[in-house]
């Protein structure tokens, strides 16, 4: 597998950094994944925009511009076997002195790796996925994609010591989003999601799933959605670059709707694949 790191084309097993580095000793940097189907990148420019915007949170210049972001991610998507990946990138604030606050001179850290990309199999789409709630107790900036993410971790793992895919978080009683992917309902055939903000991070398949609601004219409103509304809804999905569009039918034990997948999660879901199949065959 060939990666980069700071300048430099090398083998996964040969990359190094510092332990100084401030990515590792204070999680100060942020990171993106970049889905890649048939090696053509899905939505690239989104993301770097994302990127951007993440990089400008924490005060941090852009080490390259989008040009020389494009063709080190191709690269590396090139030079790797899977035609499907996620491409990974992170860019940290890199060495310096154990001091929270910044170094006078700062010599960016920039990693790009791909890995394999496992979208849902087809039996989780057709029968669903359950998820649990949890109170969300991460930072308020959680629309910087930072690579603090011990928050993020335990959650994630509450929903693994309980079997399923996904804790959904409620923060004062509230929706947010959940541990690694963006959260939709469904009521009274009505596409609901919270609105953007500093307590959800902005995903681009959330984006994807919004633009594909206007064309197939599905009612849809961004608003800010109850706990108990969550708990009433007749569809839940999931929403993030390797769950695609994502059914859940039971949470916290109980069904969604009548348990399986909604009539609307059907018609987003084939019109995503449909819109996926167009941009691997480059339309």
């Amino acid at each position: 597998m060939l990666v980069y790191l700071n300048g430099d084309y090398l083998p996964l097993d040969e990359a190094r950094v510092s332990v100084l580095d401030r990515g590792f000793l204070f999680g100060d940097g942020v990171y993106e994944v970049i889905p890649v189907y048939s090696r053509r990148p899905f939505r690239l420019h989104e993301h770097l925009v994302r990127l951007q915007a993440s990089l400008d949170a924490i005060r941090l210049a852009n080490p390259h511009s989008e040009a020389e972001w494009i063709e080190r991610i191709e690269r590396v998507s090139t030079a790797a076997e899977w035609p499907d990946q996620g491409i990974y990138l992170q860019v940290t604030r890199g060495p310096g002195p154990r001091d929270h606050a910044f170094p006078q001179v700062i010599q960016p850290t920039v990693f790009i790796m791909p890995m394999p990309l496992a979208t849902p199999a087809p039996a989780l789409v057709e029968q669903g996925v359950c998820a649990i709630t949890a109170p969300d107790d991460r930072w308020l900036h959680c629309d910087v994609k930072s690579v603090s993410l011990l928050a993020n971790v335990l959650a994630r793992q509450r929903s693994v010591d309980a079997g399923c895919a996904e804790t959904i978080l409620l923060r004062d009683g509230w929706l947010t989003e959940g541990s690694t992917s963006n959260v939709f309902i469904v009521r009274d055939g009505v596409i609901l999601a919270p609105p953007k903000s500093n307590l959800i991070l902005p995903g681009i398949t959330y984006d994807v799933v919004l633009e594909l609601a206007r064309t197939l004219e599905l009612p849809h409103q961004l608003r800010p959605i109850a706990a108990d509304e969550l708990k009433r809804a007749d569809e839940v999905w999931l929403t993030s670059t390797p769950k695609e569009v994502l059914a859940v039918t039971r949470l916290d034990g109980v069904p969604v709707g009548d348990g399986r997948p909604g009539p609307v999660f059907r018609r987003v879901h084939a019109a995503y694949q449909d819109y996926k199949r167009r941009v691997m065959h480059g339309a």
